[in-house]
């Protein structure tokens, strides 16, 4: 006895099977029949043949002899987690990293670190991660640059994509909160200012809101284009 299902990778397609035939996967053989990827990702699919064997051909009533079954799987909900992509803008997403590392000489894995309403979070794992993350981290800004816009013109409209590798970006965060209160001590002891290295819009709001609450201590950011200063000043 054998069903015929439908995701966007081998993976999902499964997951219907197990959903749909109320039955685990160990009860079934999988052939797979068919595979389809579109230009970047998109419309990427995946027919697979599950062949059922021993009692696992004992299916519920829902589901009758030789009928065909099809669909998608469901964006992961709360209590399972997948690091692979899921829908037609991650896979677009995931394979335009992929593909853009690889001919950067640098190749990587790219998996899929969180997801949220209108945010999701990517990690290149490879072997030449330095040369990904650029000094201070500015390659892997422009690698989260470009993707964002390949994002938005893939359906992903409206959602931001946080390209990561290392951890290098939360690494990045505590060096600079450190960083910038350290300087702030400086500052009000000798009753001057100070001039930080250049920073992205990100990092600089980072360092903005870590001397909020610190007296006598103002801030303000210089020079133009992306990467500008902040300058720290006492204000006593």
């Amino acid at each position: 006895m054998a069903y015929d299902f439908e995701g966007k990778t081998e993976k999902d397609a499964i997951e219907q099977a197990v959903e749909q035939l109320g039955i685990e996967q160990n009860k079934f053989d999988v052939e797979v029949l068919d595979q389809q990827t579109g230009f970047l990702g998109m419309n990427r699919k995946v027919r697979v043949r599950v062949h059922l064997r021993g009692e696992g051909a004992q299916t519920s009533s829902a589901v009758r002899t030789g009928e065909s079954v099809s669909g998608f799987a469901r964006t992961i909900t709360q209590g399972s987690y997948s690091n692979t992509p899921e829908n037609d803008f991650e896979h677009a997403v995931v394979d335009y990293l992929t593909t853009v590392t690889d001919m950067m000489g640098a190749p990587c894995e790219v998996q899929v670190m969180y997801r949220e309403p209108s945010k999701i979070g990517l990690r290149l794992d490879g072997s030449d991660n330095g040369i990904i993350i650029g000094r201070k981290g500015q390659t892997l800004d422009a690698l989260q640059t470009l993707v964002n816009i390949v994002g938005g013109r893939v359906g992903g409209e409206g959602i931001k994509i946080v390209v990561d590798s290392e951890n290098y970006r939360s690494r990045r965060e505590e060096s600079l909160v450190r960083m910038a209160q350290q300087v702030a001590d400086e500052v009000k002891e000798s009753r001057s200012s100070k001039l930080l290295e250049p920073m992205n819009p990100f990092e600089r709001r980072l360092v903005h809101t870590a001397l909020n609450d610190i007296n006598d201590i103002s801030k303000k950011s210089e020079g133009d284009g992306q990467y500008k200063q902040v300058r720290i000043f006492y204000r006593g």
